[in-house]
């Protein structure tokens, strides 16, 4: 896959907002964990746009996001949370993407797009 050319306004608001003061893998991760926790307007329609192995989603399928999923759980990758066989089921955040939503969610999902894309981790 391509990597996506610098956004500089993005990377801006990944330092000085996002992994602000973060100086390890755990205190960034926390930075993405809580910047999606505070940003993203749940519940909201997403659709699996990426296989995983580690998802039973397949490409194609909407799911209701209903939150962020515990943040022990996302200490690799962001994981919300969606309804599945009427339970709670975390996936990655990644898989989905929801262009019908506005505002912040839109921002987080499109950040977090760009962060995974360009090959950054926590």
């Amino acid at each position: 896959m391509k990597r996506p050319s610098e956004n500089r306004e993005r990377e801006d608001r990944f330092t000085d907002e996002v992994v602000v003061d973060a100086y390890g893998k755990e205190e960034r991760a926390m930075g993405w964990y809580y910047y999606a926790a505070d940003n993203i307007a749940f519940p909201f329609k997403a659709r699996c746009a990426l296989k995983r192995s580690t998802s039973p989603l397949k490409v194609g399928a909407v799911v209701e996001v209903t939150g962020m999923a515990p943040a022990d759980d996302c200490m690799q990758e962001l994981m919300v949370l969606i309804k599945w066989d009427d339970e709670d089921l975390a996936v990655p955040l990644i898989q989905l993407e929801s262009p019908g939503s506005t505002g912040s969610t839109r921002q987080v999902l499109a950040d977090w797009k760009y962060w995974v894309d360009k090959g950054y981790s926590f």
